[in-house]
């Protein structure tokens, strides 16, 4: 279907208001093929997880939903003028909102929202979801890497966004060392408390995805009547899944056994990140099994893969050959490109290696690592006084293979960057 016959385009951010009206074309535009891409997704749910009509209707109006707390500091700033209210907006992240001027009422008023956590949120148990992250190792950040953001190229939809902002002409490897980068300090202990790295990250993340959001709806090439909203509420779940419910499942299919306490407390540190980047807390929750029930309900919504797929899918498949090695780099790099595509493979299939436009591969990575990760997590249970030590090899092994990532502060690590094409 071409852009002509989807509908008028409508202009600019009064897409925001257009809640109540029919949801984008995109809404479900392929059912029954969503269904099959979360087939093996469905499998680990009891009972049934097809959203009613009234949640499936709920799911196509946030489609026309941004985020009005930081897009309200996006029009301060056009007002302002962006040379004069940047600065002002750094300072804001950097040393609070009392170091703003009266004149920076929205930015104040953002900053001042997120100073104090809501009444849900418990503290002890994002400090235990951090530590558990900690505690996967290099191996968690490439499961991270292949079952939530290779995956998540299979929706065509999320990936005009992508496309528009440049995410080609920036490189995978760049996008992937901004997510590094966020992702480390969202996962240090206390990392999202307020004055900590994580927790300013995310704001500056936010207010990216508004600018983004701003500038996309502006574009004559944007096709909201298709796409609804850029960076909607729905987007934005879906990325909050990917990093809390799509990573525990690919780490639990490589081997690793989390006790479900354990696994509530990684869904309950990222609730708390989902809040601070602006997700609606009715799109969020506590546990795993209701996330794989949010997650399920979202994937059936996503228009399904397209051409867009394999240019994203077979630019990050090559990613490993832009590492930073200290030896052996063409070799290594080469090494690690077969390693993310066996892992690929394994949580995808060879359906999904298609719709991602990437060489199929024997799943040899993850059934090599599959017993000796298992027996290491028993051993953990077993033996917790183990875990500590082990926590600090593997957050050793997450900051390696970071460093070998090259880095720089995020702009927006899943909607890129912060200067979108214009049309």
């Amino acid at each position: 279907m071409d852009v002509e016959a989807r509908g008028k385009r409508v202009d600019g951010c009064a897409q925001g208001a257009q809640e109540g009206r029919a949801p984008p074309g995109r809404h479900g535009a392929d059912r029954e093929r969503g269904r099959a891409l979360a087939a093996r997704l469905r499998v680990t749910i009891p009972g049934d997880p097809e959203p009613s009509e009234a949640e499936w209707n709920a799911l196509g109006q946030a489609l026309w939903r941004g985020d009005a707390l930081a897009d309200a500091v996006i029009a301060w700033m056009r007002e302002q003028g962006r040379e004069k209210a940047w600065p002002l907006m750094e300072r804001g992240l950097a040393e609070g909102p009392e170091s703003l001027p009266p004149e920076a009422q929205a930015l104040r008023a953002f900053l001042i929202a997120h100073q104090v956590a809501p009444d849900w949120v418990d503290w002890a148990r994002v400090k235990r979801g951090a530590q558990v992250m900690q505690g996967t190792g290099e191996h968690g950040m490439m499961v991270l890497r292949d079952a939530g953001l290779m995956a998540g190229y299979q929706a065509a939809a999320i990936n005009q966004t992508l496309l528009k902002t440049g995410a080609l002409e920036r490189g995978a490897h760049r996008r992937i060392a901004e997510t590094a980068t966020w992702w480390l300090a969202c996962t240090e202990e206390d990392g999202l408390k307020p004055g900590r790295e994580g927790h300013r990250l995310t704001l500056h993340v936010r207010l990216m995805h508004a600018l983004v959001r701003d500038q996309l709806s502006r574009a004559p090439s944007w096709d909201a009547d298709w796409l609804g909203l850029p960076i909607n509420q729905v987007d934005m779940q879906a990325t909050y899944l990917a990093f809390s419910v799509v990573h525990l499942l690919g780490l639990r299919l490589t081997g690793m056994l989390f006790a479900q306490e354990d696994a509530d407390a990684v869904m309950h540190l990222w609730r708390v990140m989902g809040w601070l980047v602006g997700v609606e807390d009715g799109l969020m929750c506590d546990d795993e099994a209701t996330g794989r029930v949010l997650m399920y309900r979202n994937l059936i919504t996503q228009a399904p893969p397209d051409e867009t797929s394999a240019l994203l899918g077979r630019a990050l498949m090559n990613e490993p050959l832009s590492r930073r090695y200290p030896w052996a780099s063409g070799l290594r790099g080469r090494i690690d490109r077969e390693r993310h595509l066996s892992l690929v493979r394994w949580f995808l299939g060879p359906e999904g290696m298609r719709n991602l436009g990437l060489p199929d591969r024997a799943p040899w990575y993850p059934l090599m690592l599959l017993a000796p990760t298992a027996a290491g997590s028993v051993a953990l249970r077993t033996l917790p006084w183990m875990e500590g030590p082990w926590r600090a090899v593997a957050r050793k092994q997450q900051q390696r293979y970071y460093a070998g990532l090259g880095v720089r502060e995020p702009q927006a690590p899943w909607s890129g960057s912060d200067k979108p094409a214009a049309g």
